[in-house]
């Protein structure tokens, strides 16, 4: 079936082009490289969210990249023909848009109001408003500082190789769940596991654990939502994609990978089998209290 969107329109409004902006470092110069990241990405990619500190592994020298940003041209331009189809930055944007306009009509049926996250495009490093400097190193990431999802497209390209996360469908899943991480600011859940952390130090790594599972189920929820209303139809070989994205990137998978051995102890995002059963029940429900991985 492939991916149908309910139109090609793309609404770059809210997003942040800041590519090119220059006197950043490049990924991996005079660091660790993508081969060392395998061992950092086990408490960073595809779901650090706000459980991440972004100003892990800012560039050595300071830099990043600048404020400004090219939104406007990056409109026009995933606006051309076949530009979500060809242009990863342009699909992206389209799924961004899907998400919002998803969570806003499931929202307003609610009786609440949905306040849309930004999206941040930028390359090697970035100076975000609400968590400090980031590097491209820690992944796709949310910041509820300034309630941004940030995203290096060239940088995720690679870590969807280095993982097995493949396919486009993959992507859309990776956005929905920073965009999830969104929906547990909205909804007072990061604050409210992050005073549980505080005040149980022993349980800290367990209710990380909890929160990035049920970010993986809000992606489903979405998932389902979208493809019922028609926003983002999709098939069954899609639904494998983002299962097979969530299940890659488990705690359990990545320290076999990175250290051959499994350390559960230690996990901060669930195991491989956790992240796609809970992005499958999501994807089942439609429902956000079926969400409840706290329980």
């Amino acid at each position: 079936m492939g991916i149908k969107f309910d139109d090609n329109s793309v609404d770059a409004s809210g997003v942040r082009d800041r590519r090119g902006r220059g006197g950043a470092a490049a990924i991996g110069g005079g660091g660790v490289g993508i081969v060392g990241l395998v061992i950092y990405v086990l408490i960073s990619v595809l779901g650090g969210g706000s459980g991440v500190d972004p100003s892990l592994l800012f560039p050595s020298d300071g830099s990043v990249q600048s404020q400004a940003d090219d939104s406007g041209d990056l409109a026009t331009r995933c606006n051309t023909e076949g530009a979500i189809e060809r242009d990863d930055d342009c699909y992206l944007v389209k799924v961004y848009n899907e998400i919002n306009e998803v969570w806003t009509a499931d929202f307003t049926g609610q009786g609440e109001t949905y306040e849309r996250p930004a999206l941040t495009f930028f390359e090697s490093a970035v100076s975000t408003g609400g968590c400090g400097r980031a590097s491209s190193q820690v992944g796709p990431f949310y910041c509820p500082g300034d309630r941004s999802i940030y995203i290096d497209i060239g940088f995720l390209a690679q870590l969807q190789q280095e993982f097995g996360a493949a396919g486009r469908y993959a992507q859309a899943y990776i956005l929905a769940h920073e965009a999830g991480h969104h929906l547990q600011t909205l909804l007072g859940t990061e604050q409210e596991m992050r005073d549980a952390q505080r005040s149980s130090k022993k349980d800290a790594n367990a209710l990380s654990v909890a929160f990035e599972l049920q970010a993986d189920c809000y992606a489903g929820v979405w998932s389902r939502l979208a493809d019922d209303a028609g926003n983002v139809s999709v098939g069954e070989a899609e639904v494998k994609q983002a299962q097979a994205a969530a299940a890659a990137v488990g705690d359990d998978r990545i320290q076999e990978k990175s250290t051959g051995r499994v350390d559960p102890e230690s996990w901060t995002h669930g195991s491989a089998a956790q992240r796609e059963k809970w992005f499958t029940t999501g994807r089942s429900s439609g429902d956000l209290d079926a969400c409840n991985t706290f329980a």
